[in-house]
């Protein structure tokens, strides 16, 4: 597992030069990259969402495009569309920006429902239905969307059927004083995005995606991640628990997070860790347990308290 270990350090420490004081975010940022999964950032605006996936395209050194999500944005906008072309009298296919390694689908609840659905083939299937011709979409191919949590005018909050296509939801969140102070000076010149380059090979990742299947998982931890999905379903502040693409989500989460350490196992608190990023997004609240201030994440978190592990099997 070293070759994950060493492409990963590689890659984060890159990645810190212009997102710093954040590498617990990076971290699972990574895991899902290393499980060839969606990422969805929410946070509030000039947190750096945007930059940091143009920061992470730029280490990998492979394709990347940027999908500014507005109402008026069209499904072809994204998928792309096919042309006439008079000389040829053929249509002729346009790619759309999805047509990447990695898009970033930035503020994407302002699309409509309509044009958000259009990246839901993508996501699933890594291939492109476009007038009836379906076209695959070369790896790797990772989407990261972000959208702002706080401004609700004009937004489309995503459908539960969407929400299930990313493989993991994580926030940035405030600098502390300190860390805020030593970006502030960072910035005094040229922006360090300015000055990155590629520092490990992106078209490895797929590669490395299947070394990670080999990370050991004891039956044990299989079935501890099991009961958490399970409890999720039962949980009585949960108008729907976890899909069971949540739970496979969660198993290879915790493989790949290991693979990140240098392990080539998978510990209980690798699971409890990855839990909150990987099931809050895929469960929905009940409307009553909402008011009384109930969040995904604290509900997560008293389910891992709750929730047995059978330590001395393993």
């Amino acid at each position: 597992m070293n070759e994950i270990q060493e492409f990963s350090q590689q890659l984060l420490d890159n990645v810190e030069r212009v997102i710093i004081g954040k590498r617990d975010v990076l971290e699972r940022l990574m895991v899902a990259i290393l499980c060839e999964g969606h990422v969805l950032l929410e946070d509030v605006p000039g947190t750096g969402k945007t930059m940091l996936a143009r920061a992470l395209a730029a280490g990998l050194g492979i394709d990347f495009k940027r999908l500014q999500c507005t109402p008026d944005l069209l499904p072809n906008d994204v998928t792309g569309v096919s042309v006439y072309d008079p000389q040829r009298q053929e249509f002729a296919f346009i790619p759309g920006p999805v047509f990447t390694n990695i898009l970033l689908a930035d503020e994407i609840n302002r699309a409509t429902p309509r044009t958000q659905s259009a990246l839901l083939e993508a996501m699933g299937e890594r291939q492109v239905t476009v007038d009836g011709v379906t076209r695959r979409l070369e790896p790797p191919f990772l989407v990261i969307a972000s959208q702002n949590p706080v401004e609700y005018e004009g937004t489309f909050p995503l459908p539960e059927a969407q929400l299930d296509r990313f493989f993991m939801k994580l926030t940035l969140g405030y600098l502390d004083e300190a860390t805020e102070s030593q970006m502030l000076l960072n910035l005094g010149g040229a922006h360090p995005i300015e000055t990155i380059g590629a520092v490990v090979d992106g078209r490895r990742l797929p590669a490395l995606a299947r070394q990670v299947w080999d990370i050991h998982v004891d039956e044990t931890i299989r079935a501890y991640i099991v009961t958490l999905a399970f409890a999720t379903r039962r949980h009585s502040d949960l108008l729907l628990g976890a899909s069971p693409r949540g739970s496979h989500a969660l198993y290879r989460a915790a493989q790949a997070y290991a693979a990140l350490h240098g392990r080539d196992y998978v510990l209980p608190d690798d699971v409890k860790y990855l839990a909150a990023p990987v099931l809050a997004h895929r469960c929905l609240l009940h409307p009553e347990s909402a008011l009384r201030g109930a969040t995904l994440p604290d509900v997560i978190a008293g389910i891992i308290q709750e929730a047995p592990l059978a330590i001395g099997e393993l």
